[in-house]
């Protein structure tokens, strides 16, 4: 079986407020992106990797991530866009689970990697999540709040989401007839009517989104004992 992680890496990072791509800014001496990198690239279960980029970021991760074997694409639009071309790239009969990971999730563990690989080769589709702990609101339009979900039932589902890569290919093809777009990986296999399963993951694999997220990362990364 062969598996091809897609990291995701051509967002913008505007809520970070930063003069580059957030994937550069360092964390306890590394940057976001060689960190999420290095991970999948020590994950027994993970045979190649492609990274996602900006044009006017390549670059800079080249010379970031010059130590490892990979290959890179130009990102999209949107995230659909992003991880349809990558999924270009790559040769029909060359992979059976496609890997989609945020770039920006750096603290991501080998245990959640293989743990959502197995699922994902029992189940078709697989992504990893956590319990929420908090009491969601459902509001209105002027902020009235219309419901409470039983937080029981509720997961927040981070990445990576991992699919099978006939099945990916297959959602992605209705997506584009029916002229929609989603910004999340499961919800477009779930709009081809397959099941999604999750794998309960790490509190820690936060996504680096706003400067706050930095100061924390390094505080995790420091009770895990990897700094």
């Amino acid at each position: 079986m062969r598996n091809i992680a897609v990291i995701l890496g051509a967002g913008n990072g505007t809520r970070m407020k930063a003069d580059r791509s957030k994937l550069l800014l360092e964390i306890s001496g590394k940057t976001v992106l060689e960190r999420t990198v290095e991970i999948f690239s020590k994950a027994d279960c993970i045979d190649e990797i492609i990274v996602v980029c900006r044009k006017n970021d390549l670059d800079d991760f080249e010379k970031v991530l010059s130590d490892y074997e990979l290959s890179y694409c130009f990102g999209g639009a949107t995230r659909q866009e992003s991880v349809k071309n990558a999924v270009a790239t790559i040769e029909d009969g060359e992979c059976d689970l496609i890997v989609i990971h945020d770039g920006a999730r750096p603290l991501i563990t080998q245990k959640e990697i293989a743990d959502t690989v197995n699922l994902a080769k029992d189940k078709g589709a697989a992504a990893v999540g956590v319990p929420v702990k908090d009491t969601i609101k459902v509001v209105d339009s002027e902020m009235k709040i219309v419901d409470t979900p039983d937080r029981s039932a509720l997961i927040s589902i981070r990445t990576p989401q991992i699919f099978a890569f006939d099945i990916y290919k297959e959602a992605l093809s209705l997506a584009e007839k029916q002229g929609v777009d989603f910004t999340d990986d499961c919800q477009l296999v779930e709009n081809l009517g397959k099941p999604v399963y999750t794998v309960c993951g790490d509190y820690g694999n936060i996504k680096i989104t706003t400067p706050e997220d930095i100061p924390m990362a390094e505080s995790i990364l420091k009770m895990r004992g990897e700094v």
